[in-house]
């Protein structure tokens, strides 16, 4: 079970600031953070660390539990391109392939957890 530090109804609220090119920095970070918390809930787990400096980091995904050093499995990227891939605004294979997303890992592929949600009509 994920911690939760943001609420659904704060993390929506920020969702759609950046969506609608009105979120602060804090918007922005309160939007990744909150779907970081998201995807832990979707796929709770250890084996794999996705950081998105310099807003937040989370674990997930079922494996082995990771407990020293750099994690074997390792997804980083920026706020923008994580957003995005949360939200459908882009998808895994062509977020990786454009160099947006780092991945290192057997269980470094999110994709079959993403997207978190869907972009706002």
């Amino acid at each position: 079970m994920a911690r939760r530090r943001i609420t659904p109804e704060d993390g929506h609220r920020a969702l759609a600031q950046v969506a609608a090119g009105s979120a602060r920095r804090t918007e922005l970070a309160t939007a990744v953070r909150f779907t970081l918390e998201e995807l832990a809930e979707l796929a709770p787990g250890n084996s794999v660390e996705v950081r998105v400096p310099p807003f937040g980091v989370t674990q997930c995904v079922e494996g082995p539990r990771h407990t020293r050093g750099t994690p074997p499995n390792v997804v980083e990227t920026d706020a923008a391109t994580w957003l995005d891939l949360v939200t459908g605004g882009t998808d895994w294979p062509r977020a990786l392939a454009a160099g947006k997303v780092a991945a290192s890992g057997q269980r470094a592929d999110l994709s079959a957890w993403l997207p978190l949600f869907r972009r706002p009509a």
